[in-house]
């Protein structure tokens, strides 16, 4: 599946939002449009990994409930980032959210690789 063919859940093409294979656009949490991440410091990368979602249904008490996510910003180091949280180790990973209002998760943090990888449907660009 090439670039061109994927589209992110907020409708926008990767050819809209990533230009030589880095984010075109600032990164912002879609919630109170903090920036997260400059332009041209994230770079596009295809890979399937289950994050927690958002918002989970309260009704399920003590579940906890997951979603695949296929389209990430991947940041070599996480000082890069103007504004993000990093939450407790679970599984060796922590999930990212943002600094201003802990909306999240918006990523993970592998702690093997020492990178950070931020969803696409997860943020907005500006």
């Amino acid at each position: 599946m090439s670039e061109a063919e994927i589209t992110t859940n907020t409708g926008d093409s990767p050819n809209d939002l990533v230009e030589n294979g880095l984010n075109k656009l600032v990164v912002k949490c879609k919630y109170c449009g903090s920036k997260i991440l400059d332009k041209k410091l994230g770079k596009y990368i295809l890979q399937e990994k289950e994050l927690p979602l958002m918002q989970q249904d309260t009704r399920k008490e003590g579940e906890i409930q997951n979603e695949k996510v296929n389209q990430f910003y991947h940041v070599e180091n996480m000082f890069t980032f103007d504004n993000i949280g990093f939450t407790h180790t679970v599984d060796c990973y922590k999930y990212l959210s943002c600094a201003d209002c802990d909306a999240g998760p918006v990523g993970y943090y592998d702690m093997n690789s020492k990178h950070s990888y931020v969803a696409l449907s997860r943020i907005e660009h500006a």
